[in-house]
């Protein structure tokens, strides 16, 4: 199983990644905002994750680290 971890204080709440995933299960956190001010990047269903890294080569902060 795949494992992707997002380290919100550097997401920019760009969205790159969002649209990036071909599993759909990035997703903007609407509730909560970093230190900077922006919604940063969420996982919403771990368990679908296939491990293919496309969030984090998008990640112009490189703010997501995925593990295999």
């Amino acid at each position: 199983m795949a494992i992707c971890r997002i380290d919100t204080s550097a997401c920019k709440g760009c969205g790159l990644c969002v649209n990036a995933c071909p599993k759909g299960i990035l997703a903007l956190d609407d509730h909560n905002l970093n230190a900077k001010g922006y919604p940063p990047a969420r996982l919403t269903q771990a368990e679908l994750c296939i491990g293919c890294a496309v969030c984090a080569t998008m990640c112009p902060d490189c703010a997501i680290t995925v593990e295999r």
